[in-house]
């Protein structure tokens, strides 16, 4: 009864290991795998055993590294300095990558001239940044059998904003606001 349960017991985290990472040394079950020496050369199609043999020699671990490929391709190679290495690359990836983030701008059909160039002001300044700018425009009330006629401020603020801009997705109405992307030129 207690060997059946550590049988269980072996079994249920001998599998946690292997889901949650890469599999490495005897937990590598495949018949054959395609082996990647130390210094990055090509040793072929070998046996895991023969693998395995190979790379207790050498002093190092044996790391199933694509684990989807026919046969799949395993690396001799120190697992804690590779894990590592792994850490390292993931983290210099993501200092490098560009967040973009949607600034709204909301305006109403009866804006005055100076708040309209207010408000294209701010737009500018998303822009330059290298946000994306979502301009909405509200419609309340009566102003809703009117929303053609109001197209025209957002061609406006297109118009004054295409040295910097393209209008990304053109104004479109939805529900009670049409709105526009504009993005920054490339």
């Amino acid at each position: 009864m207690l060997s059946a349960f550590f049988i269980v017991l072996h079994i249920f985290l001998w599998r946690y290991t292997t889901i949650s990472d890469l599999m490495i040394n005897e937990q590598i079950r495949d018949k054959e795998v395609r082996l990647i020496g130390e210094d990055g050369e090509q040793l072929g199609i070998v046996s895991s055993r023969d693998a395995l043999k190979m790379a207790e020699e050498a002093g190092l671990d044996l790391v199933k590294i694509a684990p989807t490929a026919k046969p799949p391709v395993c690396k001799i190679v120190d697992y804690g300095k590779y894990k590592y290495e792994q850490v390292r690359k993931e983290k210099e990836a993501k200092k490098k990558q560009k967040v973009i983030d949607i600034k709204e701008i909301r305006l109403s059909p009866n804006i005055d001239t100076n708040d309209l160039n207010t408000k294209i002001g701010a737009a500018r300044k998303f822009l330059t940044k290298g946000d994306r700018v979502k301009i909405t425009l509200r419609f309340r009330g009566r102003e809703m059998a009117h929303m053609n006629n109001s197209k025209h401020i957002l061609d406006d603020i297109a118009q004054s904003l295409s040295d910097i801009a393209v209008v990304e997705k053109a104004p479109k109405v939805e529900g009670r606001s049409m709105t526009m992307f504009l993005t920054e030129k490339r």
